[in-house]
């Protein structure tokens, strides 16, 4: 009994992320359009903990003994929930920034690169899961997958807290945003090379296997 209610802690935790991210999105959203400095602190609150699940769920279910294959695979789609939801939400308010401040555009334009290659990553890797599931291969994320959520979370309550501060943008240079997401962008690229490295093997099982014979069919 004891396991399955440190399993239900831990699921409940990954699955929060969903809510969380929602929560900011509205919260982002109302901030954009009826400037608060309360709704900016909700608003970066929620997404901060929303970070923090992602490191709480491993490292409860490590220490309670409870890792399970359903928790390797819903761990990385609340991950893309986050990247679904957070990253453009930003571009939308990077894009609402540059209406008034002209200087924004160009970090609308890297932040719109950003999450579209960020998105094509998930996509990817999801391909490549599918693949090597299918040979019974370890589909949990790999410590280059960790990586990058480990620093994109925070990251991202970064980014969204320079956007929504004018007084912090007064006195931090653009060129740190850039220097962030550029940074990111690199390792989301090698994050791409370490899992099709890793994966590559199956990718060509997959490929030089025969294709299941079609059962015959009678026909009337």
């Amino acid at each position: 009994m004891a396991r399955k209610t440190d399993l239900y802690i831990v699921n409940s935790i990954t699955f929060a992320r969903a809510p969380l991210v929602f929560i900011f999105f509205v919260l982002a959203l109302v901030e954009s359009y009826n400037p608060s400095k309360i709704t900016i602190f909700l608003a970066t609150a929620i997404l901060a903990v929303a970070s923090v699940t992602d490191l709480l769920d491993g490292m409860l279910a490590r220490k309670w003994k409870v890792e399970s294959k359903f928790g390797a695979m819903a761990d990385p789609l609340m991950d893309k929930m986050f990247y679904i939801v957070v990253f453009p939400t930003l571009l939308f308010l990077l894009g609402r920034l540059s209406l008034v401040e002209p200087k924004q555009e160009t970090h609308a334009l890297v932040m719109l690169c950003f999450t579209v290659l960020y998105l094509l990553r998930d996509q990817w890797v999801t391909f490549l899961r599918s693949v090597a599931a299918g040979y019974n291969a370890d589909v949990r994320a790999n410590w280059m997958g960790k990586l990058r959520t480990a620093l994109s979370f925070p990251a991202g309550c970064v980014i969204y807290v320079y956007i929504a501060h004018d007084q912090l943008r007064a006195w931090v240079p653009l060129w740190t945003m850039y220097a962030l997401e550029m940074f990111l962008i690199t390792l989301n690229f090698a994050s791409v090379v370490v899992y099709t490295w890793q994966y590559m093997p199956y990718i060509r099982r997959s490929i030089d296997a025969k294709p299941p014979r079609e059962a015959d069919v009678d026909v009337d």
